[in-house]
């Protein structure tokens, strides 16, 4: 037995710090919620979980495109069903106005209403969601996914001619209400290719909104496979952590007690 060196306080001094290591690293896993702490944890864990928040933010911001894309098809079918009940309303004045028992006043009110509704539909073509036209038929690419893919949201055009002839025809004659006749006809036939248009692209977007969804909602769960803590295994850790803090401090209590017999050689 020595006395200048103390090899068994030594020991259960190193033990003492590395249980108490472990144990502040449990403490802050169980605080944070995460278990990974700080980067020397799992190294290769921490770039895997980097890659993978990035991805969800990427896909996160895809929804965000995809989610306003339908919302903008959204507000054009709300526009055309206006439409469409203004161009039957003229198709049908267009008709009267071939009555015989009317007369030429008569066809001018008609007219009046017709180019009243007229003025309607071509006012629709001017608007716009978010400064974005709604009408000028241009074809949209919506991002659909984190990694730059795309849709071709194909675009309405309410000022090609199929509209704007119907819309520009006078009905105060009969024979001119007979040319409006087939003009809305053609027009209403245009309005529902448009609509269906629309719907197909509200229907594969939402496709792209449901699959986004689903990637999401996996990879955040792949990353929480990474990072988050379990909870259950980790209490039951810092439980032993700090049973062995706790017996680790008493053997150094008791290793640094050991000297003390030797003086009893000395006495």
């Amino acid at each position: 037995m020595v006395i200048n060196t103390n090899t068994s306080a030594l020991n259960a001094a190193s033990q003492l710090d590395k249980n108490s290591a472990n144990l502040s690293s449990s403490l802050a896993r169980l605080s944070s919620g995460s278990q990974i702490t700080s980067p020397s944890d799992d190294p290769a864990g921490l770039a895997v979980s980097m890659k993978l928040n990035a991805q969800v933010a990427r896909t996160g911001a895809a929804m965000n495109n995809v989610s306003n894309a339908i919302s903008f098809n959204q507000t054009q079918d709300g526009y055309l069903q206006q439409v469409n009940s203004a161009l039957s309303r003229m198709s049908e004045l267009a008709v009267a106005s071939q009555d015989v028992t009317k007369t030429t006043a008569d066809r001018a009110l008609y007219q009046q209403e017709y180019s009243t509704l007229g003025s309607y539909v071509n006012n629709v073509s001017t608007q716009s969601f978010n400064g974005v036209s709604l009408f000028n038929g241009n074809t949209l690419s919506v991002t659909t996914d984190g990694e730059g893919g795309t849709f071709s949201n194909v675009g309405v055009n309410l000022s090609n001619t199929t509209y704007t002839t119907a819309t520009g025809d006078d009905i105060s004659s009969v024979s001119g209400a007979q040319s409006a006749v087939k003009d809305t006809e053609s027009a209403i036939s245009q309005l529902a290719s448009d609509r269906a248009s629309i719907g197909a692209n509200e229907e594969t977007l939402g496709y792209y909104n449901n699959q986004l969804s689903s990637l999401s909602n996996n990879l955040q769960a792949a990353t929480s496979q990474i990072t988050d803590v379990d909870v259950a295994t980790e209490s039951t850790n810092y439980a032993k952590q700090n049973i062995l803090v706790q017996s680790s401090t008493a053997m150094l209590a008791q290793a640094n007690s050991m000297p003390q017999s030797l003086l009893r050689l000395l006495s």
